[in-house]
């Protein structure tokens, strides 16, 4: 099984503009995702797509692998559709270009999913963590995935799902993480639909399978870094980096 690794990378940003182009330490946030992912020695091929001029040669000028989007693009999807069609190749990784500290097991675990599955029957499988702060549980913009007993995914949702609704129930509480690893036609597939109306009124793109029939197998991880939404990401990545020093 071949597998490439692909990060979207768009320049413009509604919460924090250029926000790939900013220093966390010595280095750009979307060269951490570049040179963190390929460090993982886990894909055939590791790329950025992106639709910014500053973007690529960023990635080029030191000597990585990057290709321009020849047409604009709605979703990261939709971006590395357009990469890969013309790429021989079974899984594709999708790896967002704002996860810098991104590790090797997490993506290790998604393709094992796909090694393992000799039928075929998983198209789709995606990363989550269990949620423990009661803050983000009830905070919208982290999102919650509810599953099945042989983990796939039941629904996606900015609301609490499940619902406590007696209180005394004890249930995990799980938190998607926007990595995912698709068959190759999976992913083709997916960005010839229209938009579903879960998906718009969630404003959740993967809802897209579910309401297509297509489950989404979903893998347990415990830590897949600090996501850079906003000027506080980015300070507190800064501050995780000194950490780690």
């Amino acid at each position: 099984m071949n597998s490439i690794a692909l990060i979207p990378a768009r320049y413009a940003s509604t919460r924090f503009p250029a926000k790939l182009m900013q220093e966390l330490g010595r280095k750009t946030v979307i060269r951490h995702t570049y040179d963190n992912t390929l460090a993982t020695a886990l894909f055939d091929q590791v790329m950025v797509v992106t639709d910014s001029d500053v973007i690529y040669k960023e990635i080029v000028g030191h000597g990585g692998n990057a290709r321009m989007s020849r047409k604009p693009h709605e979703s990261g999807s939709d971006r590395i559709a357009e990469a890969v069609e013309d790429i021989d190749v079974d899984v594709v990784v999708n790896v967002q270009g704002d996860e810098p500290f991104v590790q090797r097991e997490p993506l290790q675990k998604l393709l094992q999913i796909f090694k393992e599955d000799e039928k075929g029957i998983v198209q789709v499988a995606s990363l989550m963590q269990i949620m423990k702060n009661q803050n983000n549980i009830e905070d919208p913009n982290y999102v919650k995935v509810a599953v099945d007993m042989q983990m796939n995914s039941l629904f996606f949702s900015r609301s609490i799902i499940p619902y406590p609704r007696d209180g005394r129930t004890s249930i995990p509480y799980y938190e998607h993480i926007g990595v995912y690893a698709y068959r190759k036609q999976a992913l083709l597939n997916f960005t010839k639909w229209p938009v579903t109306p879960l998906e718009a009124a969630e404003k959740i793109e993967c809802l897209r399978y579910l309401e297509h029939g297509i489950p989404i197998k979903m893998v347990v991880t415990e830590y897949m870094g600090i996501e850079i939404d906003t000027p506080a990401d980015l300070q507190k990545a800064n501050q995780f980096l000194e950490i780690k020093k």
